[in-house]
């Protein structure tokens, strides 16, 4: 049985808190992500988004609540998810072996990882730097590569932590592309941006934060439309909303 063959969603997220310290930085959040589509993640800086995506891929343990994935069945939710930071690690050897490195982790064959490989690179519109090495290329062709190398990987949930920051237009469009398409061929994403635009052209369901919490969730038209949270209502007008802190949000 292959890990498509089952799905490891819906993600449960009960009662979710996480501190450093005294100091609380996720709150109380109770959600579930399910698939298919695109979960955009959306909020002010500082709002938790992050970090929520990294307890979510199982990174860090929440201090309280528990994260659970229902669809597991036999299988290891691990092995089933993957994701691609803001900014990538690059292995210290070629492009195309950064991605056999992470194959080489499953139980592949040497044969069955250089189709993939070709088709990842291919996909990335890589192929011609294959023996390149990875730490040579610009920073907008590293975030092709790393979310290149997670998609050969076939997840059933790809996590995505600002992919397209500090990548010019015409590279941010060739990694939306690449993200719809992988999206397109059954991997759920969950991904989180400070790009507005970047959401209304992605997002199938919108989760918005801030200051550690899921304030809403709702499906994309209705979150651009007519999003039932006031401080949602103000991120959307382009309020600073730490001037609401204390009037709409518990601490």
């Amino acid at each position: 049985m292959g890990i498509r063959d089952t799905s490891i969603l819906p993600l449960e997220i009960e009662g979710v808190s996480f501190s450093i310290g005294q100091k609380r930085l996720i709150k109380d959040i109770s959600c579930t992500i399910s698939g298919p589509g695109i979960s955009i993640i959306v909020g002010p800086n500082g709002a938790g988004k992050s970090l929520f995506l990294r307890l979510c891929h199982g990174l860090i343990e929440p201090t309280q609540g528990r994260i659970h994935w229902h669809g597991t069945g036999n299988q290891n939710p691990n092995i089933c998810q993957a994701m691609v930071f803001q900014r990538p690690t690059m292995l210290r050897r070629s492009v195309s072996a950064n991605i056999d490195f992470a194959l080489s982790l499953r139980t592949h064959t040497r044969k069955k990882r250089k189709i993939l490989i070709s088709e990842a690179l291919e996909r990335a519109g890589l192929s011609r730097f294959a023996k390149t090495p990875a730490r040579v290329l610009s920073f907008g062709e590293q975030q092709r590569l790393a979310l290149a190398r997670a998609w050969a990987l076939r997840p059933q949930v790809l996590f995505l932590d600002e992919p397209t920051a500090n990548i010019d237009p015409a590279g941010t469009h060739i990694m939306e592309e690449e993200i719809k398409a992988i999206c397109t061929e059954g991997t759920k994403i969950v991904m989180c941006t400070h790009d507005l635009g970047q959401a209304r052209r992605l997002a199938d369901d919108v989760i918005f934060m801030h200051r550690g919490r899921v304030l809403e969730k709702s499906s994309a038209k209705i979150f651009f439309s007519e999003p039932r949270n006031k401080l949602a209502k103000a991120f959307l007008r382009g309020e600073l909303l730490w001037w609401h802190r204390k009037q709409l949000t518990p601490p």
